[in-house]
């Protein structure tokens, strides 16, 4: 099995556009656009290619659950083995409430507060992969205070460049994430002082969207020296985490996603006799090409020099495009031929210029009304969104078999602004 590339550009949908039996015209007629849709079978297809995989070891694979944090989707990973890789109290919160179980939980993030940890603990969590000194002697007071053991893995910057976007790279030197190996090092010489926080784990997460095999491979045998190393100097090692970042196709041609089976063997060649629990932690892998946005075409617009596709999503629903100049592919859903193919600039309508998700994108011709689908956003799509310039967020549903539930109702107005109310009580600190 070969992980599949995006969905509508490599047949996920038939001719009409139905999509795991679910009629994508009727469902936007019905529930409104924009609107979030999800593909069940595909996520569980996509999980079950890593597992089988990494069949025979003692693995784990943890859900990181910032790509996409729809209860749903959580329950669909738990249903299906997964754990689950947080970043807040509030997806421990969520992956609490969609069923995972604590101790399948691991928590990373450089700016873990005390309640958060506090929080956390009390849960019982598996891990803590721990960024700084500090945040390994908050752990070990918070911890004590309890008189709870925490198991913390150090989280190691191996000063590799995965070869991504800036702002998704992770594992350099020059990035916030992690520690060197010469500070972690020290960490471990003084493990004897940490009585509640229990050094027995090494992490690493280089980048996001990673399409090369090389970055993982220098990554991990510097942190697989490290191992040996510590080994060697009498500390026990029971878990390593190997982070995420498997990139998935966007732009089909040219994204050439990494097979599972094939990222799974650099693994097994790196940490060839260890003893302990792998941990992987992919999201992106999982939920982006299960993920498409419905939108509408508002109308078409005849610029001096551009052509513009005004539709009824915008940077709020979906901000890769702005925030990354990400690719998505773009296909008009609907039967009737329209021979003439026009490049357009597909924009949304939040007064900005960066709301924008295509340049010069060729089409059928669109008129107003019209529905499109924008593929690959199952993960950092909703996970995103805001509700700038007033826009509500958009629904979500979940299709599996022929069927749909909506995971995430629309977003009314009243909701958008509870919470808000006018200066009536005034106090002093």
């Amino acid at each position: 099995m070969t992980h599949m590339a995006d969905p509508l550009a490599q047949g996920w949908t038939t001719p009409g556009h139905v999509v795991d039996g679910v009629d994508l015209q009727a469902l936007a007629a019905r529930e409104g656009t924009p609107l979030h849709a999800y593909s069940a079978p595909r996520i569980r297809d996509s999980l079950l290619e890593l597992q089988s995989a990494l069949h025979g070891m003692d693995a784990l694979v943890c859900y990181a659950v910032k790509a996409n944090s729809n209860i749903a989707i959580l329950r669909l990973m738990h249903e299906a083995g997964a754990g689950a890789d947080i970043v807040s109290a509030g997806e421990l919160r969520r992956c609490l409430l969609a069923g995972i179980p604590a101790n399948r939980i691991v928590f990373s993030g450089v700016g873990k507060t005390e309640d958060e940890i506090a929080e956390a603990l009390d849960a019982g969590i598996a891990r803590f992969n721990v960024e700084s000194r500090d945040e390994l002697e908050t752990l070990q007071r918070l911890a004590c205070a309890r008189r709870v053991i925490a198991h913390a893995a150090v989280r190691i910057n191996p000063d590799v460049d995965a070869g991504t976007h800036a702002k998704i790279s992770t594992g350099k030197a020059v990035n916030k994430f992690g520690v060197s190996v010469v500070e972690a090092r020290r960490w471990f010489a003084d493990a004897r002082q940490f009585t509640h926080a229990r050094l027995d784990g090494l992490h690493m997460h280089i980048g996001s969207q990673i399409l090369s095999l090389e970055p993982f491979h220098v990554a991990l045998q510097r942190l697989a020296r490290f191992w040996r190393e510590l080994v060697l100097s009498g500390h026990a090692i029971s878990s390593i985490d190997v982070g995420g970042g498997l990139g998935v196709c966007y732009r089909p041609q040219q994204d050439h996603p990494i097979a599972a089976a094939h990222y799974v063997r650099v693994i097994r060649e790196a940490l060839a006799g260890f003893n302990g629990r792998i941990v992987l932690e992919p999201g992106r892998f999982l939920v982006a090409n299960a993920g498409i946005l419905l939108t509408r075409v508002i109308r078409a617009k005849q610029g001096e020099q551009r052509r513009f596709l005004v539709v009824d999503a915008a940077m709020n629903d979906l901000m890769r495009p702005s925030l990354y100049d990400a690719w998505h592919e773009i296909t008009r859903v609907g039967d009737a031929p329209r021979p003439a193919r026009l490049a357009y600039d597909i924009v949304g309508p939040v007064c900005e210029t960066g709301d924008t998700f295509a340049i010069a994108r060729e089409l059928p011709e669109c008129l107003p009304g019209d529905l499109l689908a924008i593929a690959g956003t199952g993960a950092y799509g909703a996970a995103m969104a805001s509700t700038y310039n007033s826009r509500p967020l958009a629904a979500e549903v979940l299709l599996d078999d022929g069927r749909y539930a909506i995971v995430r109702e629309r977003q009314t107005f009243d909701q958008m602004i509870a919470g808000e109310q006018p200066a009536r009580t005034w106090r002093t600190t």
